[in-house]
């Protein structure tokens, strides 16, 4: 499936954001964020998901009903983030991701942990049933990360986000949560300012 790109040539970009869309989305959808989020330097990309969707289960299914999607689609993370490593290195990458996006680029983060320049997590949370083994290896070192979702989402439960922030923090990354008292299952203003935040610390 192809990879979107606008911004910087990635060749020549000093720094890079993957944008992970929703079930449902188009690289084309994500790719609007990029135009809020655009900062000289950066090269922004965003991957298409076969069908419009990552995997066909809820991400609160059992790992394995989400198989082989799953897998696969971490994989187009993988490769993608090998792609941009030949010319920009981890902790000048930032993976964002909304609603099922948001879902996997957080799997695939606490599965691949280092330094990165920042991870944003938008109506979100870690892939799997309540009471998943989440006893990932690894350290984010320091790591930014914003997590932002409705308090009454109807598709991410607030406890799911909690968790996933809890593992983040407990894995070293220097975590923001917020919830918007109300707020549809959207990205918000609000949300794009804190991950322009983010952009701008690199």
């Amino acid at each position: 499936m192809p990879v979107l790109e606008t911004g910087e040539p990635l060749a020549k970009a000093r720094a890079a954001m993957v944008l992970v869309h929703g079930r449902g989305a188009t690289a084309e959808d994500i790719m609007t964020l990029a135009a809020d989020l655009m900062h000289p330097g950066f090269a922004y990309l965003a991957p298409q998901a076969a069908g419009s969707a990552w995997y066909p289960n809820p991400f609160t299914a059992p790992l394995a009903a989400n198989e082989p999607y799953l897998s696969s689609a971490l994989g187009v993370l993988e490769n993608l983030l090998g792609r941009i490593e030949a010319t920009i290195p981890a902790q000048r990458i930032i993976l964002l991701g909304f609603s099922q996006g948001a879902c996997l680029a957080l799997e695939f983060a606490v599965r691949h942990a280092r330094r990165y320049g920042g991870l944003v997590g938008l109506s979100g949370g870690l892939i799997g049933p309540a009471g998943t083994p989440r006893d990932y290896p690894g350290s984010f070192e320091g790591t930014p990360a914003f997590l932002g979702c409705s308090d009454i989402d109807p598709y991410i439960e607030k406890d799911r986000v909690l968790e996933a922030a809890t593992v983040l923090k407990q894995m070293n990354s220097r975590v923001t949560v917020r919830f918007y008292p109300g707020m549809g299952h959207i990205v918000s203003t609000e949300e794009i300012e804190s991950a322009r935040e983010i952009v701008e610390a690199i």
